[in-house]
């Protein structure tokens, strides 16, 4: 059996880690059946960067553990150059970065290099038939990759300005799954890993996640609590 990769990008990994929900991952990894993966570029953004800031060492020191443990790993623990990965993230970058443009065809930013990277590894384990998903809370990069044209809309809305999208570069952004930091707390409560036990946990979860950084709105909120 193939074993399966869960890639995690910078964004999901600090709403676990401000929100207190470590040992959650940790339960979470010891009955996935196979590896949490992070590329360098992202360990960069959640260790060592916020190494060098008091105010984030010790989130920094936390998520530096998980690698001391082997909960999170880098792609060499699967046989992935890392060298490769930082090379087509830059190809990548400059796609997503130059793909929607304003009237006056002013490139509009849109990723930067921790989640691109988990855009390459993804694609590159595509590749290879390796099962994998992106643990990914940023809105704009799951809507670059599953529904550009509603991203297209939201900038528009909030930039108060036509967007033009080269859409022959969205076919570097497709095929790729996605999922947030809330629906991996939401199998965490379903297979009993959450510590606290109390009927408003998931509620407290789910809001908690979503005040710290998770895309995710009331209404997906209201949804996920009626599956229970």
């Amino acid at each position: 059996m193939t074993e399966k990769i869960l890639i995690f990008d910078a964004s999901s990994l600090i709403s676990f880690a401000m929100n207190g929900l470590l040992y959650e991952l940790r339960e979470l990894k010891k009955i996935f059946p196979g590896k949490f993966i992070i590329p360098k570029e992202v360990k960069q953004e959640i260790i060592d960067k916020p190494l060098t800031i008091k105010r984030f060492e010790l989130e920094a020191l936390n998520l530096n553990q998980l690698l001391k443990e082997k909960i999170l790993e880098l792609p060499t623990a699967i046989g992935i150059d890392e060298e490769k990965i930082s090379r087509e993230t830059n190809d990548l970058l400059n796609l997503a970065n130059t793909s929607f443009l304003e009237r006056d065809k002013k490139e509009v930013h849109l990723i930067d290099l921790g989640e691109t990277a988990c855009l390459v590894l993804s694609k590159i384990l595509n590749k290879k038939n390796i099962p994998n998903v992106i643990v990914i809370d940023e809105r704009t990069t799951r809507m670059l990759s599953e529904k550009p044209e509603n991203l297209k809309k939201l900038l528009q809305k909030k930039l108060h300005i036509r967007i033009d999208i080269k859409k022959e570069n969205l076919k570097h952004f497709k095929g790729l799954k996605m999922v947030r930091s809330c629906e991996l707390i939401y199998i965490a409560y379903k297979k009993e890993l959450v510590r606290i036990k109390d009927k408003k946990i998931l509620d407290a979860l789910l809001y908690a996640l979503k005040y710290k950084g998770c895309a995710i709105s009331t209404d997906e909120i209201e949804t996920i609590k009626k599956l229970g």
